[in-house]
């Protein structure tokens, strides 16, 4: 964490990663700060790139994506110009959900939601194997879901 971060921006974070959708107003009142204070914070925040976007999270199964695999692939090359067209390439794929660079035996980790195996198949037959550097995909099917948290301990 960062030294600009001071006790009232570290609640703040706190707060929000729980709830986004809390106004200035209730954030003030539970960190016993004025309203006008908990603006200009959150205004400062986002400028500083703390706080990169504020989001709605999903129930996946509502929405017909109920199928996680995570697809370590290996590319064929390893120049910076083809990491890049495939980071490109990737990041364009709606199934695709987070991308990730590796260091080991597979180049990138893809974490890929589709509504079914079916749905799965056609994405890695028609867009992830199409790509020209792919080598090689290991795919590995998520059975169960025991913890899922997208807040970061502050």
């Amino acid at each position: 964490m960062q030294n600009s971060l001071d006790p009232t921006d570290v609640e703040i974070l706190r707060l929000l990663q729980q709830d986004a959708t809390l106004n200035n107003k209730e954030i003030a009142f539970e960190i016993r700060k004025s309203i006008a204070t908990v603006h200009e914070r959150i205004r400062k925040l986002k400028e500083q790139g703390y706080i990169k976007r504020i989001v709605a999270i999903l129930d996946r199964k509502k929405i017909d994506r109920s199928l996680i695999a995570f697809s370590h692939v290996f590319l064929k090359e390893h120049t910076a110009e083809t990491l890049g067209e495939f980071e490109t390439e990737v990041a364009k794929f709606e199934e695709v959900m987070e991308c990730f660079q590796m260091t080991g035996a597979y180049d990138f980790i893809l974490r890929i939601a589709t509504s079914d195996m079916d749905a799965y198949h056609l994405f890695l037959r028609h867009k992830l194997a199409t790509l020209p550097n792919v080598s090689t995909v290991q795919s590995f099917f998520v059975l169960s879901e025991t913890k899922s948290d997208t807040a970061y301990p502050l």
